[in-house]
């Protein structure tokens, strides 16, 4: 049974530069509250990238709206704002100072998009996978012991490494701390 199914946070603001730095961290808290902590960079670099393109291009204000919604194991980033023109991904030169943000945010998300909101705006967004990352289990290793005599990789005197027996109990070793 899914307990939280939904969870949404919105944010309503002009994109001033001074703003964007605020609403990352709102995001970034946000993301920690739910414990999403893996997805706060790439979050937080998106929803950059959108209101800095809202700041330089939307017309007739700059007014706009940030929306974060946890559905499921899917977390979607959107910025609603005024202008109705549509934004479209350039390729830069390599030289370029700006231009990039929407493809950059096609290279960290899972999928983005525009979709006119009516005549009066537009909603870019993009998805992160909230999928908890799969367990990897590491093949068992043979346990190796060694003394603090054996040096740093518990190898015999002639410097090579030396496998113990894993019966055998480790040489007692004392704390330099402790004494």
């Amino acid at each position: 049974m899914i307990s939280q199914p939904s969870r949404h946070c919105t944010v309503e603001l002009q994109a001033l530069p001074s703003r964007i730095g605020q609403v990352r961290r709102i995001i970034s808290a946000q993301l920690r509250y739910w414990h999403l902590d893996p997805l706060i960079d790439q979050a937080a670099l998106g929803v950059t990238e959108l209101l800095s393109n809202v700041h330089r291009h939307a017309e007739p204000d700059k007014m706009c709206t940030v929306e974060i919604e946890l559905l499921l194991d899917r977390l979607t980033v959107s910025v609603h704002d005024h202008d109705p023109r549509l934004p479209t991904v350039r390729d830069s030169d390599l030289q370029a100072t700006s231009g990039r943000g929407l493809g950059l945010i096609a290279a960290v998300s899972e999928s983005w998009g525009v979709r006119p909101k009516g005549d009066t705006g537009k909603i870019v967004w993009f998805t992160l996978s909230a999928a908890p990352a799969p367990t990897v289990s590491l093949p068992p290793y043979p346990m190796v012991y060694a003394s603090s005599a054996d040096g740093p990789l518990g190898g015999s005197q002639d410097g090579h490494p030396r496998a113990h027996d894993a019966t055998r109990k480790p040489a007692a070793t004392r704390s330099a701390v402790a004494g």
